[in-house]
């Protein structure tokens, strides 16, 4: 696993995470498509005055289609704010912010889609009511709107047929 600077600043600059300094106490992992046969691949990596980037190449092959990464777990009380910045460099293709309110690894996970434009930093906002529930990949309606005091590791995923390689790198996450 790889290690990351966790910061929570201020209430006024609301940083949750910073990947762009030295100082990492936060491991993000790999969960691929390859926990059920499939052969995507993907791995975090820190790249000093970059942050962290997020690679590899995703596999319709064996029924796979997605890559994911995920951190370790926390405690994030984001219940004063209506949503999340991310500032990333991507490559044109379609991402998902995650986020987990329980302990399971295999739990209910809150996913966001954004689109990334290729070789350009950007800041995206994303706000808390689009993210979906989702359990293996499918949208869940039964299930109770995300609880924002009680945020517990976030992800980063690629899906929805883009075969091929893929990166994005990420600077910060705020909340706004």
């Amino acid at each position: 696993p790889l290690m990351w600077r966790k910061r929570m600043i201020n209430s006024s600059s609301n940083l949750i995470l910073d990947f762009t300094g030295d100082s990492h106490d936060i491991e993000w992992e790999a969960i691929d498509d390859r926990i059920m046969g499939g052969c995507s691949q993907s791995r975090p990596e820190y790249l000093q005055g970059i942050g962290l980037r997020f690679s590899g190449t995703v596999s319709l092959d064996h029924n796979g289609g997605f890559a994911s990464i995920r951190s370790s777990q926390g405690c994030f009380d984001l219940s004063g704010s209506s949503g999340l910045k991310i500032r990333v460099c991507g490559d044109g293709k379609t991402y998902k912010l995650s986020l987990r309110t329980d302990l399971y690894y295999d739990g209910i996970s809150y996913q966001a889609s954004f689109a990334t434009d290729a070789g350009r930093w950007q800041e995206i906002t994303l706000p808390f009511d689009q993210f979906t529930p989702t359990h293996h990949g499918v949208t869940l309606t039964t299930v109770a709107a995300m609880d924002t005091a009680h945020v517990k590791s976030f992800g980063l995923f690629i899906a929805d047929n883009q075969a091929g390689p893929f990166k994005l790198d990420i600077s910060r996450l705020i909340a706004c």
